[in-house]
């Protein structure tokens, strides 16, 4: 059964707009299915393939005279000294969506992006499914746990495989070839511990200096090993909110993956119960939680900046965004049913700010209103506007 992308449309309207269109994100996020679903007339070129890619680093020029009326460029950051040719090829003549750029490169495509093509380009970004759209299909999860561990990334879904297996080639892949694209390691060992160390520690802080000492590799290693992940969109770090409202408040930034079914994969979990009392169960919701709001808010082309906010005396808010002008809120508990205390740190965090509304999302199927805060089951996260 074919699962519409929400990207799709906005894509669309991009198209109408900007004479290039990026899409990036991670690999087999479904990028190159989107755009030649919703290209179907462009010419598709992929730079993976050796023969199109040598012509358009030997020949740049020569290589987008051959696509004069556009093209779908597959995998750009495999030549990136074109972006700067393509700047002049799209000053020449911008027309609206003469070219479709795909990429899984975050840095390195943003860099030549940022140089050579600022103004000329829409940017956009495809992560694995939301739960928003595989609603309605066939693959709607009916309980939390079996999403959880099977992650979102299409392939699975699209051929029924089985996800432990489908994960660990995705790993074993990422190691042998694709890091290569992003940073040299000489240490793959302590790489993988790294990447397994940041799946148990998802959703917490991060402590650079804690992680090398527990690795043996030093602070700026580590740092520039999680640099190389965030460009391939494994993980992502949400910064602290910045205001203190006169308290002493957390400075670090927390780790979350892209995808719950990386993290249950290198945790090596067998099965979606162990997920009922594992250890990682509340932190790996958290993880989902936070990235389904990413995603609702990439696929329609909004801006998805999001923090949390925690002072040192352990208050804390997971998730904190701008709806409608205003600081929003977001609590977010695994638990099936609603308790008093999951309300303590919204109520905390509106003693000290103006806030209006809030909300929290748990692993319950109930819905309720409660003076100012909207209690959301996980299944309806985050369509709440």
């Amino acid at each position: 059964m074919k699962i519409s992308r929400k990207l799709a449309d906005t894509l669309l309207l991009r198209s109408t707009q900007y004479p290039v269109v990026a899409i990036v994100g991670p690999r087999q996020s479904g990028k190159t299915t989107l755009v030649r679903q919703i290209y179907p007339e462009k010419k598709y070129i992929s730079l993976e393939d050796f023969d199109n890619r040598e012509f358009a680093l030997d020949d740049p020029r020569g290589f987008l005279d051959s696509v004069k009326e556009g093209a779908v460029l597959d995998e750009i950051q495999r030549a990136p000294k074109l972006l700067s040719f393509l700047q002049t090829e799209v000053d020449r003549n911008p027309e609206p969506g003469r070219f479709i750029l795909t990429g899984s490169n975050q840095f390195l495509l943003m860099k030549g992006i940022s140089q050579s093509l600022a103004g000329r380009i829409s940017i956009n970004r495809l992560l694995p499914f939301s739960l928003e759209e595989l609603k309605g299909s066939s693959y709607e999860p009916d309980t939390l746990e079996p999403f959880l561990y099977k992650g979102a990334y299409p392939r699975i879904y699209d051929q029924n495989l089985d996800s432990r297996d489908w994960y660990s080639n995705y790993l074993s892949t990422y190691f042998e070839k694709d890091l290569k694209d992003f940073i040299h390691v000489s240490d793959l060992s302590a790489f993988r511990k790294l990447l397994i160390l940041l799946a148990s520690s998802c959703g917490q802080l991060l402590n650079l200096s804690s992680i090398g000492n527990s690795i043996g590799i030093s602070h700026n290693t580590v740092k520039s090993w999680i640099s190389a992940l965030e460009a391939s969109y494994l993980v992502f770090l949400m910064q602290p909110y910045h205001k203190n409202y006169k308290k002493r408040i957390v400075k670090s930034p927390k780790i979350y993956f892209y995808d719950t079914g990386i993290v249950s994969t290198l945790l090596k979990l067998s099965d979606p119960q162990q997920l009922e009392n594992h250890y990682i169960r509340g932190a790996l919701f958290e993880n989902w939680a936070v990235t389904e709001y990413i995603k609702f808010q990439m696929n329609r082309g909004l801006d998805s900046d999001c923090y949390f906010w925690r002072d040192h005396t352990g208050n804390e808010v997971d998730l904190l965004f701008e709806r409608g002008g205003s600081l929003f809120p977001v609590e977010i508990k695994s638990g099936k049913t609603i308790t008093r205390d999951y309300f303590k740190g919204l109520n905390y965090f509106a003693s000290l700010a103006d806030i209006q509304n809030s909300a929290l999302v748990y692993g319950g199927r109930i819905g309720q209103n409660r003076s100012g805060c909207s209690v959301i089951p996980w299944d309806r996260w985050p369509q709440f506007s």
